[in-house]
């Protein structure tokens, strides 16, 4: 499996009045195509890792994977790009407009294709879980702790999925959902229910994001960034609890707050 998600080159650096050579780290850009059935479904840009968990959890949250008998194999070509899936089933004319289009890692420009299939894929969280102050505020520390290729470059998006208490998982990317992706992908590899988990995320909580985290099914999410006016809109009506500004101590909740319990004294 290609895991080279970071490039060493000699980069000149202007420095204390001076130029100078030395090495320098920066992100691995990775076009993976995505082909299923044998016809070209969509190509991500991604970070070389974990590359079968982005394809599975990138179709279970565009709909094209709606159960696990859904999948019949994956195979990841990693020398030429490709992610080969065969389903049980035809994927129809609903997934016709697919077709040869590429996710930008930015997202910006993916958001035709994304929105295209939301409506029929976010869910409505029926998530039960409860947390208190505390293990939010340990769960932002930890995935800053975890970050340590983006402290060596700034150029990755971090995610992670958690219970709360001892189950977290990490991933990272150049593209913000893809690292939720990757998440999701494990998630369904390892049959671990999601409804009762809540996701970590180094950015802000932004519309897409939300409706991400809907599609993946989780009640919680939590961000040391604010969210935007229409992801806090679809964080109510979608029964999700988004959390911002997790600095010093102290946090932000913009929605469904009866999630978080502090015990009485």
């Amino acid at each position: 499996m290609h895991e080279d998600v970071l490039t060493n080159q000699t980069i000149v650096r202007f420095e204390d009045g001076k130029l100078i050579e030395k090495k320098d780290h920066y992100v691995t850009e990775f076009p993976l195509t995505i082909m299923v059935n044998g016809e070209e479904f969509a190509t991500v840009i991604c970070s070389p890792n974990h590359m079968e968990e982005l394809t599975l959890g990138f179709l279970a949250s565009e709909g094209a994977i709606l159960r696990s008998d859904d999948l019949k194999s994956i195979q990841i070509d990693d020398s030429k790009g490709f992610a080969h899936v065969e389903l049980t089933k035809s994927l129809g004319e609903r997934f016709e407009y697919s077709t040869k289009r590429m996710i930008a890692s930015c997202c910006g420009k993916s958001r035709e294709f994304y929105f295209q299939n939301d409506a029929a894929v976010a869910k409505t969280s029926m998530s039960n879980i409860e947390l208190n102050p505390q293990q939010v505020l340990n769960m932002m520390t930890r995935i800053q702790s975890a970050s340590e290729v983006f402290k060596q470059t700034g150029g990755l998006h971090n995610a992670a999925i958690s219970d709360g208490d001892t189950f977290f998982e990490h991933r990272q990317d150049i593209g913000r959902h893809n690292a939720l992706d990757k998440l999701y992908g494990y998630c369904i590899e390892r049959h671990i229910p999601v409804r009762n988990k809540v996701l970590i995320f180094s950015g802000r909580i932004s519309s897409e994001i939300l409706i991400k985290a809907a599609k993946i099914g989780v009640g919680v999410i939590l961000s040391k960034s604010a969210p935007t006016t229409l992801a806090i809109t679809l964080a109510q009506d979608l029964n999700i609890t988004a959390i911002g500004f997790i600095r010093d101590g102290n946090f932000n909740i913009y929605s469904h707050p009866e999630r978080i319990k502090i015990a009485e004294t």
